[in-house]
């Protein structure tokens, strides 16, 4: 089933189950979803619909978002505000594969950076596109890009 047809479906649970939080955080991720496909066909890109990976890239960057409103929110004293977010935060990292922790992202930096031979920091470019394509949606690649500089320079 493709991340598409899952929220679909869970989109029409989250109605007949009254859940109004759950439903408006889909119907926000199908919005971001539609608005990357459009976006995609006005950069040349023959396709409709964008794959399941650049999904996940929709995905990571409504996380961040969230996160970055959870911090403003506290940081203004509005914590009803911010528990709006982290729950929509939360909802959202359910469609997410699981997130890499600090031990396993070192380890898929060091192999990557020897898959392709990496041996200075003019190579970050290739390596930083590698980790996308394989590690799309399970680590942050702003954290990436700094094991990346550690482990070259």
């Amino acid at each position: 089933m493709s991340l598409r047809e899952k929220l679909t479906a869970d989109m029409k649970d989250a109605m007949k189950g009254g859940d109004k939080k759950k439903l408006a955080t889909i119907r926000l991720m199908q919005s971001a979803i539609k608005e990357k496909d459009i976006n995609s066909r006005t950069d040349g890109h023959n396709s409709d619909l964008i794959p399941d990976a650049a999904i996940l890239d929709v995905f990571a960057k409504m996380v961040k978002q969230r996160q970055d409103s959870i911090a403003a929110f506290e940081k203004g004293g509005r914590p009803e505000l911010a528990a709006g977010e982290k729950e929509e935060m939360e909802i959202i990292q359910t469609y997410m594969p699981k997130q890499m922790s600090e031990e396993e992202a070192k380890a898929a930096v060091a192999g990557v950076i020897a898959a392709i031979g990496a041996a200075s920091i003019k190579d970050m470019g290739k390596v930083m596109a590698e980790l996308k394509a394989k590690f799309s949606g399970q680590m942050d690649m702003g954290k990436a890009g700094g094991i990346v500089k550690s482990l070259l320079g």
